[in-house]
């Protein structure tokens, strides 16, 4: 299968030849490993470790495992072979001055991810991988819309970022293609597989991610109860998160949906986006919103047969900001300084979907799924700004799923959802 090109690879190497061990994360099948050997394997050798074989006798001896091996590695699945870990670190510390040493993968953020980060502070780069964006799948890693925001000098105004956007000429993607996009998701194993072989691949996905990956994260007595709440969090997707009536629909306490809900984050299966409140708190909602990490995954989890099918279901402006949010989740990995990702909602129900903050500017962004959206579309950021007239807010914006770039009034930009 053809290699294609991922959008946090320039800065992986050259962080690689900063830090003495890098450590990809993310869901199982997003092309960990292959991003790693497509960048390294000329260099390092690779070991992948399984929970049932000890490769190379790893768990057993790891110190002699390593002390046989000598860097540059590429450790695969190293959650399978925890015991690598504190023998990493002391050998880092023999050599500080040596970097891009180790390269380890993991398809959780288990407690190894926890001991990474605590052990090997100011040593290990930690870069998470997603299911490809739009734009890798098409193999067009021109900069978008967070690139032009975000350059060293900003957009003055809404103009200013139409402008850049109409220079840099990104074309819109017609609907049919935008349907094809959401039904079939990001991971890169089904580039090459008929909307009819989708669901196959699916279920051994969910079956293997269930059966292994969770059980690795937690003891699970009902397996079956994990799979109806997982399709749970699916028609619940870009909707605030309560874990008690996450429960009550499905029959299980408050503190195991909270439980089962950090699995899934821990596990790259649910994007979670904090609410913003500012100095609001008594008026603001204080829940999370969360999304399906891949909208192929969801559209499997909820029984959508085909794109066209999902064209006419309720969730599918549900499945619309999914797509866009978490196609901004893997955008902003590939920045050296990542903007904060917030979304904003009153009790009175007035909302922004996204909120981006960087250098303590805030960028407010709705997301419609029509084809030309219009002031009326613009409430909540009004709702936004006059709860906030003292925030630096940059230009406004609403991704949409139409092809035209323009203003909608003098201070928003309608931006295209193949901008993103």
């Amino acid at each position: 299968m053809k290699y294609h090109h991922r959008l946090v690879e320039d800065r992986l190497v050259r962080l690689a030849s900063r830090f003495p061990i890098v450590v990809v994360s993310g869901a199982r099948q997003v092309g960990k490993s292959t991003l790693l050997r497509h960048l390294f394997e000329s260099r390092a050798r690779v070991f992948v470790f399984d929970p049932v074989t000890d490769v190379g006798n790893a768990r057993r001896d790891p110190e002699l495992f390593l002390r046989l091996n000598p860097p540059p590695l590429v450790l695969d699945e190293v959650q399978h072979a925890p015991e690598l870990l504190p023998v990493l670190k002391r050998l880092v510390d023999e050599k500080p001055e040596a970097k891009g040493q180790y390269f380890l993968t993991g398809s959780q953020q288990l407690e190894m991810l926890v001991e990474v980060q605590e052990s090997f502070a100011g040593r290990a780069l930690l870069l998470d991988l997603w299911p490809m964006s739009g734009g890798e799948l098409m193999d067009d890693l021109q900069g978008g819309l967070l690139e032009v925001l975000f350059e060293d000098v900003p957009a003055r105004n809404a103009e200013d970022l139409l402008n850049r956007l109409r220079s840099q000429g990104t074309a819109g993607q017609g609907s049919g293609t935008l349907l094809e996009r959401i039904f079939r998701g990001g991971f890169p194993g089904l580039m090459d597989f008929s909307i009819g072989d989708l669901p196959a691949w699916f279920d051994s996905y969910l079956r293997t991610y269930v059966e292994r990956d969770v059980r690795l994260l937690r003891a699970l007595d009902e397996p079956h109860d994990f799979s109806r709440f997982l399709r749970l969090m699916a028609a619940l997707t870009a909707q605030e998160v309560n874990a008690s009536h996450l429960g009550r629909e499905i029959g299980i306490v408050s503190r195991t949906a909270k439980a089962w809900l950090d699995t899934l984050r821990a596990s790259f299966q649910v994007v979670l986006v904090d609410a913003f409140s500012g100095n609001t708190v008594k008026r603001i909602s204080g829940r999370p919103k969360a999304y399906l990490s891949d909208t192929g995954f969801a559209c499997h989890l909820l029984a959508i047969s085909s794109p066209d099918m999902l064209g006419s279901h309720p969730v599918l402006g549900q499945l619309f900001e999914t797509y866009v949010v978490t196609e901004m989740v893997k955008g902003v990995q590939a920045l050296d300084l990542r903007p904060r990702l917030w979304h904003w909602r009153t009790s009175a129900g007035a909302e922004v979907d996204l909120l981006l903050e960087r250098d303590g500017t805030f960028i407010p962004i709705e997301i419609k799924l029509a084809s030309r959206p219009s002031r009326r579309d613009l409430g909540g950021i009004r709702s936004f700004s006059k709860t906030y007239p003292r925030l630096p807010l940059g230009p406004r914006i609403v991704i949409h799923g139409g092809e035209e770039l323009y203003l909608v009034d003098e201070a928003t930009v309608a931006v295209p959802v193949g901008f993103v």
